[in-house]
């Protein structure tokens, strides 16, 4: 059996998980989430825990035991607490700004790059050089952080750029001697 998968996932105060003809709802504090189980994947309620089990021991079965399982205890985390992404922008003269429920992005191009997420994904701007982006959904909100960071990511020679906070960035040395 999965280890992942045979783990019970507990269920927090404040948080419903409801089960219906391979879906599951989950709602909490923050908001609700819902997705379709696999088939030949069982999930059932038992007190304040959630249970994940396979109805065989195929090689599909034993992988998507363990994978739904994590999507479900990353949704009753994200209902309950949420996720973050801290990002930064490396770079003389670059820059980021709220525009609303927008962020605007000056790193370098000729234009300034205005991003506006899906609405259960919110973006905070904490100072003109670092914002976070912020919701329940972990894959969304890991989705739309990518791609802000592919507006620019950053490069081997300066580090200029968007990344992650704590991400390290390899630099490269650059042309040593002239002729």
């Amino acid at each position: 059996m999965s280890r992942v998968g045979r783990q019970p996932i507990e269920i927090p105060a404040g948080v419903n998980v409801s089960v219906n003809e391979g879906y599951i709802l989950i709602k909490g504090r923050l908001g609700e989430l819902g997705r379709s189980i696999p088939t030949g994947i069982s999930v059932a309620v038992e007190g304040k825990s959630i249970l994940v089990a396979r109805r065989d021991d195929s090689r599909e079965q034993k992988s998507l035991h363990g994978l739904s399982r994590t999507l479900i205890a990353n949704m009753v985390r994200g209902v309950n607490e949420g996720y973050n992404k801290d990002l930064e922008v490396v770079g003389v003269g670059y820059k980021c700004e709220q525009r609303g429920r927008a962020i605007q992005l000056q790193v370098g191009f000729s234009h300034r790059v205005i991003l506006i997420p899906p609405e259960s994904v919110k973006i905070q701007v904490t100072s003109s050089s670092t914002f976070k982006v912020s919701g329940i959904d972990k894959e969304l909100v890991g989705e739309v952080a990518a791609k802000i960071r592919a507006v620019r990511p950053p490069e081997p020679y300066r580090g200029k750029g968007i990344k992650y906070v704590g991400e390290f960035v390899r630099r490269k040395a650059g042309k040593t001697a002239g002729k």
